[in-house]
């Protein structure tokens, strides 16, 4: 369904609306990250969340799937920009993850919600955080997976996933755009838990049909590599927090998601052999079986 939030169109799918008993529980908002659809949240993830006893919303962010885009904020110059940050200079960007946070408040707002659990991952996490830091009251709990604190100095990418990152489709055709995103995707995936490329295929081509804006990735790329005040503020978290991180993970590896831990009071971490940057059932598996009790442990006192 789409809604009005933060000024802006946002596409989401709230399981109130085809498990209606979940409507009065406990709300457990889903942020995805970048240039990724709501679509992409294991659907093994969202059933357990729903078997647990919680409304479960989910949506796409601004500038990608079926959210409001922003084109006419110009397609970013990343060589350009990823210079600037290599010799200490902050890339200006056309929105900021703060505004990403606002409108994830925004989607709570519309719906009614005063509060809720909020779960990201990668750039979502990301996201969460920023929710966690400007919303307190409304943050039941926060869960940051995959994701980091954006500090300088932290290990990066595993130059191989650079290269797939930043690399073009030999063509525009379809078959071409899907080919580049399976490669990426087998780059950044789970060494211990490989998703068949068949499964990967029907995936990115879902995806693509559903919607396809490369320049809202890009634009979202920029949003991230400027928020580089999340680190500093994260001590000022209050909101029970579970950070899980793949030790396996060469996109964003392991040290970020130790990182952000150490940086948010009382946080817990859960490190997963095998994983990667992505979320196949065994570590979704596990995930569950650490993330329901986190959010049991938090939930509001009956009235």
């Amino acid at each position: 369904m789409k809604i009005i939030a933060n000024g802006i169109d946002i596409e989401v799918e709230d399981s109130a609306q085809s498990h209606p008993a979940t409507a009065d529980k406990p709300v457990v908002l889903l942020i995805m990250g970048l240039g990724m659809q709501l679509i992409a949240w294991p659907p093994q993830m969202v059933q357990g969340l729903v078997d647990a006893g919680y409304r479960v919303l989910r949506f796409d962010n601004r500038d990608v799937g079926l959210s409001s885009h922003f084109d006419q904020l110009g397609k970013p110059n990343l060589l350009w920009a990823s210079l600037k940050y290599k010799i200490g200079l902050v890339p200006a960007a056309p929105y900021t993850i703060s505004d990403m946070a606002d409108d994830a408040l925004g989607v709570l707002d519309a719906l009614g919600i005063t509060q809720a659990h909020v779960v990201g991952v990668s750039m979502g996490g990301m996201i969460a955080q920023r929710v966690a830091i400007a919303a307190p009251r409304r943050t039941l709990s926060l869960t940051s997976i995959m994701s980091t604190s954006g500090a300088r100095g932290l290990p990066q990418a595993d130059p191989k996933v650079m290269k797939a990152l930043i690399s073009r489709p030999g063509s525009n055709t379809p078959q071409a755009m899907v080919d580049h995103t399976v490669r990426l995707f087998q780059a950044i995936g789970s060494p211990a838990y490989p998703t068949a490329e068949a499964e990967l295929r029907d995936r990115v081509q879902q995806s693509i049909q559903r919607s396809f804006h490369p320049a809202g990735t890009l634009r979202q790329m920029l949003a991230v590599v400027s928020d580089i005040t999340r680190a500093a503020q994260l001590m000022r978290i209050s909101s029970p927090t579970l950070v899980i991180h793949g030790k396996a993970d060469p996109l964003v590896p392991y040290a970020c998601g130790e990182d952000t831990a150490r940086r948010i009071s009382g946080a817990k971490l859960l490190g997963i052999d095998g994983m990667g940057h992505d979320l196949p059932p065994e570590p979704v598996a596990q995930i569950l079986a650490t993330l329901v009790p986190h959010l049991n442990a938090s939930n509001p006192m009956p009235a």
